[in-house]
Formats: C-alpha cells, sequence, structure tokens
C-alpha cells in the first residue's frame, strides 16, 4: 500500500474510533457526553504554570477531568481512545479576557454559534468586557452548563462612563454604555448590575479624540467602594498616565489595556507596587498605530513584575476570531518569551476578575481544559489556528484530517 493508501486507512481506523467513542458516549441523556472509557493526548504535554514542557501523556476520564498524567502508555488499555504523537503538544486551553461579542451580529440574535467564540482555535474562555445587558445576560455561562462547542463566557455588562462620555460618542452608542453622574448614583448602579449577576465592573476612563467627559475622582471612587462591598471587581480603561492614576487611586483591580501613552517610570513602580493586573490588547493598537508606545509600556511593566495576562479586544481593529498567534507574539517580545506568553493566555488569564470554571493548567482530579495541537506552540503560536482536537467541559472536538509534518494524519472532525 502506498503512502497515500496507508494515510487514508490510518484515518478511516481513527474516524472509527472516534465514532464508536461518540456513540457510546450518546447514553440515555442530554448531558451524557463524556467518553465511555476517557480519552488520552500524548505529545509533549505543557501543563501549565512554571512548568516545563516534557514528553507524555494526559489521561482524561468519563467524567472529564484530568485521571493521569504520565510520561508513557505503559499500562493504558488497549482500547483506550488515543490522540496525538511525537509531534503534538498539549497544554492547557486558552482564556481571552477582553472581547466584545456584540460586534458579531450573529451573538446579537442569541445564537450560540457566535464567530467570535473561537472554540475550535483552542479557547476555553473569554470574558465579554462591554455589551447592553440583555445581550450579556444571553451569553454569560456563570454556573450553567457551558453549550456545546462554546467556552466559558463572564461578563461586565454595560460599560460606566461620564454622561455622554465613552462610548457612547463612538461603537458604544447603542446601549453598550451606563452613565454615572454622581457618587451616589454611582453606588445604586453597582448595585443593581451586582443584582443582575455580573461577573465584574468595568469603568471607562477615556477622554478620546474630542475631549469627551470621564468619571470625576470621587465618582470612580464610588464605583470601586461599591464593587468592593458587593465581591466585585473592577477593570478599567485607562490609557493616559494621569488617568491610570486616578483608576491606581480609586483602588481599581485591572486595567483593561495596556496604556497608549509612555508611563513615567514613578507610575510604572506604582502599579508594581498594587495588586493591579494589565490585559495585553497589544495587536489592535499596533494596527490603529498606537503599538510602539503600548508595547514600551508593557516591557516596563513586565519588567518591574506587573502581570500581564492575554486579551485581544477581539472585534476591534487589527483583531480575528480564535486565538490570536500575534498577540502571543506580542505578549513574548515583552520580555517573558513564548513559554511566558502561554503562560500569560492561560494560568494567568485565568486569574483574571470575573473568570470562574477554568485554572489555565492541567491537574490531576480536576476538570481538563486543554488543546492538542499539530506542533510546538514555541516554535510557532499559529498551530493554535489548526488545533488537532480540543476538550473542554467534558466534550471532545477534534480537528480537521491534514497530514502532521511526520506524515501522520491528525484525527478527522467528530465532537462528543
Amino acid at each position: 500500500m502506498g503512502q497515500n493508501g496507508q494515510m487514508r486507512s490510518e484515518v478511516r481506523q481513527v474516524w472509527q474510533r472516534v465514532r464508536r467513542a461518540t456513540q457510546r458516549a450518546a447514553g440515555p441523556g442530554p448531558r451524557a457526553s463524556g467518553l465511555s472509557r476517557g480519552v488520552a493526548f500524548t505529545g509533549t504535554v505543557w501543563t501549565g504554570g512554571g512548568a516545563e514542557p516534557a514528553p507524555g501523556v494526559v489521561v482524561v476520564d468519563p467524567a472529564g477531568k484530568v485521571a493521569a498524567i504520565r510520561p508513557d502508555r505503559t499500562g493504558l488499555p488497549a482500547d483506550l481512545l488515543m490522540l496525538g504523537g511525537p509531534t503534538h503538544w498539549v497544554v492547557p486551553g486558552l482564556i481571552d479576557t477582553h472581547v466584545h461579542l456584540g460586534f458579531d451580529p450573529r451573538a446579537r440574535d442569541g445564537s450560540t454559534g457566535h464567530r467570535v467564540s473561537g472554540f475550535e482555535t483552542g479557547l476555553v474562555g473569554l470574558r465579554d468586557l462591554g455589551a447592553p445587558p440583555a445581550w450579556a445576560r444571553q451569553w454569560q455561562t456563570g454556573h450553567r452548563a457551558v453549550p456545546a462547542g462554546q467556552p466559558y463566557i463572564s461578563i461586565a455588562g454595560p460599560v460606566l462612563t461620564a454622561p455622554g462620555g465613552y462610548p457612547a460618542r463612538s461603537w458604544g452608542a447603542d446601549g453598550y454604555a451606563e452613565f454615572l453622574d454622581s457618587p451616589a448614583q454611582a453606588r445604586w448602579v453597582v448595585q443593581r448590575l451586582a443584582a443582575d449577576g455580573v461577573d465584574l465592573i468595568k469603568l471607562a476612563l477615556e477622554p478620546g479624540p474630542a475631549g469627551w467627559p470621564v468619571p470625576e475622582p470621587a465618582v470612580v471612587q464610588a464605583v470601586v467602594d461599591e464593587a468592593h462591598r458587593t465581591g466585585l471587581a473592577v477593570v478599567a480603561h485607562a490609557l493616559t498616565a494621569d488617568l491610570v492614576a486616578r483608576a491606581l487611586a480609586a483602588g481599581v483591580d485591572e486595567l483593561a489595556h495596556t496604556p497608549t501613552e509612555r508611563l513615567p517610570p514613578a507610575l510604572i513602580e506604582r502599579i508594581a507596587a498594587s495588586p493591579v493586573s494589565v490585559c495585553s490588547t497589544l495587536q489592535t493598537f499596533f494596527a490603529d498605530g498606537l503599538g510602539r508606545a503600548a508595547a514600551a509600556n508593557a516591557a516596563d511593566l513586565v519588567a518591574a513584575g506587573v502581570r500581564l495576562h492575554y486579551g485581544t479586544d477581539l472585534g476591534n481593529a487589527g483583531t480575528r476570531p480564535g486565538v490570536d498567534p500575534r498577540e502571543l507574539d506580542r505578549i513574548a517580545a515583552t520580555g517573558l518569551g513564548r513559554l511566558g506568553a502561554l503562560r500569560a493566555a492561560t494560568e494567568w488569564a485565568a486569574q483574571a476578575a470575573g473568570i470562574r470554571r477554568r485554572t489555565g493548567r492541567l491537574q490531576v482530579g480536576q476538570p481538563a481544559a486543554l488543546v492538542l495541537l499539530p506542533d510546538s506552540p514555541l516554535v510557532e503560536p499559529g498551530v493554535f489556528r489548526t488545533p488537532s482536537a480540543v476538550y473542554s467541559d467534558g466534550r471532545l472536538t477534534v480537528g480537521a484530517v491534514r497530514p502532521s509534518p511526520a506524515g501522520r494524519p491528525a484525527a478527522p472532525s467528530a465532537e462528543s
């Protein structure tokens, strides 16, 4: 049999195994979506955090939890579904901590198949940072079961701003903003959003090109104090040095972007001395011509010990659905390197405000949320655009058939 014929035969065999496992998993009820004997992912395993990548096997049990992380296949059942191989990598699923699902018409009309979700490229979690409340509530997964083929989604709801302020004068004119005109009203708005079940609060401190109004310091302080009283964190959109300082003075928990105005060393030190983390969103700034200053700030922040986590601002200029290898490379260039960029998109992103049910790590006994990649993401982050498989929330999604560099076929498309 020629090489092509052998590959077709192997593809058929893999497909038959996936189909049999899927049929066994179907069971009598709608939640019986796990594989009856589980599944094993083999290749170079990076468990996340500060771990070093090493050859191994990650075994996921029928309940969707990591049953074992072992150095090889020795002792595993012969009929256990095996995916991967020597060239593959097994890594935690990625989390995008800054997206705007409302920019996709399919998300606005209630469809669960919204284009920006990116689950097919290894995103297992998203955080929407600004949308009309009715839309945001329909996307939010919270403590509900995550729909098949979709990532976990947390929400901030509307962006809090001054009357007539950003984003109401631009992209957020139709219900994306909630106006605050006094500290008392700010506290009431935060209380209402907390009662509605948002996962965090987003506050805009953005004068824009036309000098739009921004919340006064007393209003900012009222938002932060009330949010913290209700157990919610506050993420601030602040791109200039003076407004970053205003946000810090009030005690915000996170910056929604790397600032685009160069920050003085003293302000970098203030951020480093605080518990504030920073969402990257570097690629979109490069698309807008603001990337050099933002990247320089990101490098200074990382050097000072500030936690930088992966976020794309999906829906804005220069972004695209799913894992964006360009954003990963922008983060790597801050001094974190490519393994550090993966940590920023997994463990550190999982620790961002409002993210639950994700750890960004592969840990025995914990729910599995992982990606099987055809090659090393440290050599080429673009492999996230075509993963061999994604496993999350008890479901296995296997990618399209394509040869690996070693000439071995990847598994065909299936979901259980």
